[in-house]
């Protein structure tokens, strides 16, 4: 049940961050409104590796049957030289988060969004497209909102979900650390499946770190981790050359994904960023989540899954019968260390990577981290 203090909440973005929440809330009989910017309500991006605790998570918010029928489960995940010879056919036996969690899995990131806004609407949260917030102003008991088409709105509880380069943030903490740069740039692309990619397979060994996983019945997707110090600005229309050539030198099915690269390939590239905020996340009646506090790159493929636990751990000390000062400072100690350990290990990941640091001191960083998330939440 929904403390007396918060009956309505305000969602700065739409992302999978403000979507959970809204979930979450809504359940709990808590009132939500979100306000996303896009008046279309697009989502950017190819594909997502979903880990087993991503995937507990989804469980909890009721969307595990939804992704599994959507995206491409698996148990397996095979490490492969970079000629494409299998080398370790599983990192893991059985299902270690129970019989109903698979070990990983991919989807499309449209298809994603697609899931959650269906079980957004479906909650009864009211989703207020083409709008954001331009200022709000605090009291002792509620968050007064401006918004950008120049209504006025007082709330509970303001949520900011609004994503690495978060406006909220701003307003909020101006002296915060902003994003930086990881020296990495990372590649995707949606291909046609094989019938034999029937789960992920990550390539070593060779020049850049790269990999396919299953994300549909019919498609894969591609991604590639490239060293970029200086941070070139790619243009879109040589985005098939250059990951052609970044491709080169790899054999078996990355190989075959190569020669069929051309002008209508699904191809993303951007540079990775990371940010942690240091806590506390929140500021009287407004309160951080998601990539607006913690935003990782994508080596332990953690990203979406940190989004939904956080949604998940608000909705619980929300709902808590404390006072939403206690309630708000109980979330931020759940979730920093998680978040500060995913985010580090990534980007730690990501150096070893650009250092060429042989493969197995690289998959015991993973491995560790994967073990720590596999604890709960």
């Amino acid at each position: 049940m929904a403390t007396s203090e918060v009956k309505r909440v305000l969602i700065a973005g739409g992302g999978i961050a403000g979507m959970a929440l809204a979930i979450v809330l809504q359940r709990a009989g808590i009132a939500v409104d979100i306000a996303e910017i896009d008046k279309d309500w697009r989502v950017y991006g190819a594909g997502i590796t979903i880990t087993g605790p991503t995937l507990r998570a989804l469980d909890r918010l009721g969307l595990l049957d939804a992704v599994v029928r959507e995206g491409y489960c698996y148990d397996t995940t095979r490490i492969c030289d970079a000629a494409g010879n299998v080398l370790l056919a599983s990192r893991v036996s059985g299902r270690p988060l129970g019989p109903r969690i698979p070990n990983g899995g991919g989807i499309l990131r449209p298809v994603l969004h697609r899931v959650l806004a269906a079980a957004t609407y479906a909650s009864g949260a009211n989703v207020r497209l083409g709008a954001s917030v331009s200022a709000i102003e605090q009291t002792d008991d509620a968050a007064s909102v401006t918004f950008t088409d120049g209504t006025n709105a007082a709330y509970d509880l303001a949520v900011g979900a609004d994503g690495i380069n978060s406006q909220t943030r701003a307003m909020l903490f101006p002296d915060a650390p902003k994003p930086t740069f990881t020296g990495q740039g990372c590649w995707r692309a949606v291909v046609p499946r094989p019938a034999d990619i029937d789960c992920a397979h990550v390539y070593v060994g060779g020049p850049v770190k790269a990999g396919i996983t299953p994300v549909s019945q019919d498609e894969m997707y591609l991604f590639l981790l490239q060293h970029v110090p200086d941070n070139p600005r790619v243009p879109e229309e040589r985005w098939p050359a250059l990951l052609g050539e970044q491709l080169r030198g790899f054999g078996g099915p990355l190989g075959a994904v190569r020669e069929n690269l051309g002008a209508s390939a699904r191809i993303n590239y951007r540079p990775l960023e990371k940010l942690l905020l240091p806590p506390p996340w929140h500021r009287r009646r407004v309160v951080l989540i998601g990539d607006a506090a913690h935003a990782t790159t994508p080596h332990l493929a953690s990203g979406a899954g940190l989004a939904v636990e956080d949604a998940l751990v608000l909705g619980e000390c929300l709902t808590s019968g404390t006072a939403i000062e206690d309630a708000l400072r109980r979330f931020g100690g759940r979730r920093y260390e998680r978040s500060r350990m995913v985010v580090e290990n990534s980007v730690r990941l990501g150096e070893l990577e650009m250092q060429r640091v042989p493969a197995p001191e690289q998959a015991e960083l993973q491995r560790a981290s994967m073990m720590a998330l596999a604890e709960p939440i």
